[in-house]
């Protein structure tokens, strides 16, 4: 099959710094309206991966994502939101990023061109075939995802993949591979934009309906959330309120002393 870098193709717009404000977001917008189209064309490819993410982290294994640059961020961002929304351990949903940890914010030069350190940031987590692996990345050929997935496939850990590219390499090597073909972007190159948009949408997908499927949503509540603030603390309130027809004081009084929603519902006596 041939492969061709749609991401890298020219915009579909010129004279860019030409365009009013006005211009130039109108066209944007018209830009970002495509990528949830093209997450849709996708579900297939989505479903396959999440029904097998939910099979291993029923068994006792862990959700890796592992990407760099922006793709990194985003793992990273959806990873670091599943504890306090759905009250799993950190170490259920890593996400990994080029670099370490000092590339979430600033660049880490040649990092994502290695070919080694993939799989050695993972060993750092004693990944093990009990867990799965997504790669992520844009472009599908960023050689840190792709041979990390790669060493991934010869330890029997299974593979999943985020590109916007089709038929790329890390496709390729990927087990359950997800593309979301989105096109060029409104700036040439700049996967930050529309792919970053459709890897973020494909995200919210896989870790929201695992972790539903794990049984961390009730009805369509975050029983499980961690209170770690004011405003999840009132959230909770009228979630038992509503929930278990009470005051807002017995529902406060509940909360604080079983700890969450779903522990207040289980222990709750008329």
């Amino acid at each position: 099959m041939t492969f061709t870098k749609t991401t890298e193709q020219d915009s579909n717009y010129n004279h860019l710094e030409k365009m009013s404000v006005k211009e130039l977001l109108d066209n944007i917008n018209t830009e970002d309206k495509s990528v949830p189209l093209a997450v849709e064309k996708a579900l297939p490819q989505i479903e396959i991966l999440t029904e097998n993410i939910v099979r291993k982290l029923k068994n006792g294994g862990r959700l890796f994502y592992i990407g760099a640059g922006t793709s990194g961020r985003l793992g990273i961002l959806d990873a670091s939101e599943c504890p306090p929304t759905f009250g799993v351990p950190h170490e259920l949903v890593l996400g990994l990023i080029a670099g370490g940890d000092i590339a979430i914010r600033k660049a880490v030069e040649n990092a994502e061109d290695s070919k080694t350190q993939g799989w050695l940031d993972l060993q750092d987590h004693k990944i093990s075939e009990k867990d799965v692996v997504v790669g992520i990345a844009a472009s599908g050929t960023t050689p840190y995802v792709i041979a990390a997935l790669e060493k991934c496939n010869e330890n029997n850990i299974i593979t999943g993949c985020i590109t916007c590219n089709k038929n790329s390499p890390l496709s390729e090597v990927s087990k359950f591979p997800i593309e979301v073909i989105v096109g060029p972007e409104f700036v040439t190159g700049s996967s930050r934009m529309k792919a970053g948009t459709a890897q973020k949408l494909v995200l919210n997908m896989l870790s929201t309906a695992t972790m539903i499927q794990l049984g961390k949503v009730k009805g369509n509540k975050m029983v499980d959330m961690q209170l770690s603030n004011n405003k999840l603390v009132e959230r909770g309130e009228k979630m038992l309120v509503k929930e278990l027809n009470i005051d807002q004081d017995t529902a406060a009084s509940l909360l604080k002393t079983f700890g969450n929603v779903r522990n207040a519902i289980k222990n709750y006596k008329k």
